[in-house]
C-alpha cells in the first residue's frame, strides 16, 4: 500500500533513493543537502560521508561502473570540487544508474555565493531534473534513474533551499526496486577517455541529448496549466508555487526536466499567450535559452536576480515594479556558541595582531565581533594556500603576522593539499597553520568525518589524525594545545612559531560542545 507522508524534500529524496534500490550513497555534508544521506542511512541504505565532493562523486562513479545504482550528494559549491570527474563521466557514462544531487542556496542562507548550478548541466552536457516540492523530489528521482538506465549516463538533480527543507504531503509508492548485484564488464572504449575514445563519446553524448530534447516534449515532467491567454509564465522549481499564488489567473508552463529543454512545448506555450514572462530564481538561464530560440519573452528585472523569490517579489516582477524593496527586519547576527573552543583561539590571534587567512566552517564567524580576527575567506581548503601567497608577497614585517586557520573536517577535505604546497614551496619566513580540531563537521549539523573515528551511521572507523598527516608530509614543528584551557600556552607557542623561519602546524584541540551533547544523547539511547 502506498503511504501519505508529511516530509521535506531531503527526506523525499532519501526515500526515493531507497525505493529505487540505490546500492551506495556518497556525499560531503553541506547545507541544504546534508539530511539526504542521514535519512537514507536511517532507512537502511548504505551511505558514506566522503572526505570531499570529488571523492564522493568518484566513489559513486565506481559503484555505477560496477552496475549498481548510486547517488552523490552535495551543496552547490561542492559541485565545483567535483567538476573534474563530472565532465568526463558525462562522456563515458556508467552501466548502472548515477544521479548527482546538487542543492543550490539562492539567498545564501549558509553559503559564500549564489552560484546557479543549472549552468553545469549545460556546460557538462548532463540532463537535469528540477523538482518543485517533496512529491516531485520523490517522483523525479525515480525518473532520473530511469533516464540514467536508458542512456547509460549521469543525471543532475537540482534542488534549492526551500525545496530541501520545506515539507508537504507526499505519496510514497509501495514499489521497491531490488538492489542490483554488481558485475563489471571490461569495456575500455567506454570507460577510458583517451582522445580517440573521447571524441566518439562526445558525439554519442550530443546525440543522446538531442534525443532527450525530443522526448522532453512528450513526457509528464513538465506541466502546462491553462489559464488566461493574456499572461503566460514559464518557470521551474520552487518559483512555480510562488507564481501560482501570485498570479492564479495566468497560464503557466512549469519545466521539471529543465535540460535539455522541451523546445516545441515552449514554442506552443509562448504562442498561446499575449504576454509571456520567465519567473526563475538566480541567473536568467531559462530566459537566455528561450530567447535564443527566437521567441519574444520578458525577463525579470536585474534586481530580482539576487536572493530567493517569494510571492510578493513575483507580484512585483509581474507588475514591473523596480522601486526599492522593503528592508527586512535585522535578525540576530550569527556568532560562535558560548563555550565554543574557537573563541579563545581568536582572542589570542586578535590580540597578537595576526593577519588571518580563514576557511569555510563555523570558525568563519571569527570575522564577527567581538573577535574581528578573520581577514580573508575564499573556499574550502583555501586558507593555507592563500596564506602562503600572502607570505610570499608581503614585506617581512607583515608576512610574519600571517596565519592560516582551518577546521579538522576542512583540513581533510582539501586542506592537506595546502600542507603539500607549504612543504614544497615554503615562504622565506616559513608559515603557521592552525588546525581548529573540534572533532566534528560542526556548521552543517555535526556530521562525522574521516578524523572522528566514526562512519556516517555511528559505527567505528579508523580515525585520521591531522598531526599524523602533517608529520608524514614532513612538517617538523607540530604543537597540540587546548586553547580554552591553556590560552597563555597557546599565545607563547604562536609567538615562537611566528618568529621562526620554518613551517609549523598548531593543532587547537577541544571537542565541540554541541557534538559532545549529541554523542552523550546517542550513547544514552544505545544504553537504553
Amino acid at each position: 500500500m502506498s503511504q501519505k507522508l508529511l516530509v521535506s524534500g531531503n527526506e523525499a529524496i532519501a526515500m526515493a533513493a531507497f525505493d529505487c534500490g540505490v546500492n551506495l550513497g556518497c556525499g560531503y555534508p553541506g547545507t541544504p543537502s546534508s539530511e539526504i544521506l542521514d535519512n537514507f542511512s536511517a532507512l537502511g541504505g548504505r551511505a558514506e560521508w566522503e572526505p570531499n565532493e570529488k571523492c564522493a562523486l568518484e566513489t559513486a562513479i565506481g559503484a555505477a561502473l560496477a552496475g549498481g545504482r548510486a547517488i552523490a550528494t552535495m551543496k552547490h559549491v561542492g559541485l565545483n570540487v567535483a567538476a573534474d570527474p563530472l565532465f568526463t563521466i558525462a562522456y563515458s557514462g556508467t552501466p548502472g544508474g548515477l544521479v548527482i544531487i546538487t542543492a543550490d542556496d539562492p539567498g545564501m542562507a549558509s553559503s559564500q555565493n549564489e552560484q546557479d548550478n543549472r549552468r553545469y548541466a549545460r556546460a557538462a552536457g548532463v540532463p537535469m531534473f528540477e523538482p518543485s516540492d517533496s512529491q516531485e523530489c520523490y517522483d523525479f528521482l525515480r525518473a532520473a534513474f530511469e533516464l540514467a538506465d536508458k542512456y547509460r549516463g549521469p543525471v543532475l538533480f537540482r534542488v534549492t533551499t526551500r525545496v530541501c527543507h520545506s515539507k508537504c504531503i507526499m505519496v510514497r509508492s509501495d514499489r521497491r526496486d531490488e538492489i542490483r548485484q554488481g558485475n563489471y564488464t571490461i569495456d575500455p572504449v567506454s570507460n577510458v577517455m583517451v582522445p580517440a575514445f573521447a571524441r566518439k563519446a562526445h558525439k554519442r553524448l550530443r546525440a543522446n541529448l538531442s534525443e532527450m530534447a525530443q522526448t522532453n516534449d512528450k513526457n509528464a515532467y513538465n506541466q502546462w496549466i491553462k489559464g488566461s491567454g493574456e499572461l503566460g509564465i514559464i518557470t521551474s522549481g520552487i518559483s512555480f508555487h510562488h507564481a501560482r499564488e501570485a498570479a492564479p489567473e495566468a497560464s503557466i508552463l512549469k519545466i521539471g526536466f529543465s535540460y535539455p529543454l522541451p523546445q516545441e512545448t515552449i514554442k506552443k506555450f509562448v504562442s498561446s499567450v499575449k504576454r509571456c514572462i520567465v519567473i526563475e530564481e538566480g541567473d536568467p538561464i531559462l530566459f537566455e535559452e528561450i530567447s535564443a530560440m527566437g521567441l519574444v519573452i520578458e525577463n525579470k528585472p536585474e534586481m530580482y536576480r539576487f536572493g530567493e523569490l517569494n510571492v510578493e517579489r513575483v507580484r512585483r516582477i509581474l507588475a514591473g515594479d523596480t522601486t526599492p524593496e522593503p528592508v527586512p527586519n535585522p535578525g540576530k547576527p550569527p556568532q560562535l556558541c558560548p563555550g565554543c573552543p574557537h573563541r579563545k583561539t581568536y582572542e589570542v590571534l586578535r590580540d597578537t595582531g595576526c593577519i588571518v587567512s580563514g576557511d569555510i566552517g563555523c570558525y568563519t564567524l571569527g570575522v564577527m565581533p567581538p573577535f574581528n580576527a578573520l581577514h580573508s575567506c575564499v573556499c574550502m581548503g583555501a586558507s593555507i594556500t592563500v596564506g602562503l601567497g600572502l607570505r610570499k608577497v608581503l614585506p617581512e614585517e607583515q608576512a610574519r603576522k600571517v596565519v592560516s586557520v582551518i577546521g579538522d573536517s576542512t583540513f581533510l577535505h582539501t586542506g592537506i593539499n595546502g600542507i603539500v604546497e607549504m612543504m614544497y614551496n615554503p615562504p622565506a619566513t616559513g608559515h603557521v597553520v592552525i588546525i581548529l580540531d573540534n572533532g566534528t563537521t560542526a556548521m552543517t549539523g555535526l556530521q562525522e568525518h574521516p578524523g572522528t573515528g566514526h562512519h556516517l551511521d555511528g559505527s567505528e572507523s579508523f580515525a585520521i589524525k591531522p598531526e599524523d598527516a602533517c608529520k608524514g608530509l614532513g612538517v617538523k614543528n607540530i604543537d597540540i594545545v587546548d586553547t580554552t584551557a591553556e590560552p597563555e600556552k597557546f599565545a607563547e607557542i604562536l609567538k615562537t612559531r611566528l618568529a621562526g623561519n620554518e613551517c609549523s602546524v598548531i593543532i587547537a584541540r577541544r571537542p565541540c560542545i554541541l557534538a559532545l551533547a549529541k554523542h552523550k544523547a546517542s550513547n544514552a539511547g544505545k544504553g537504553a
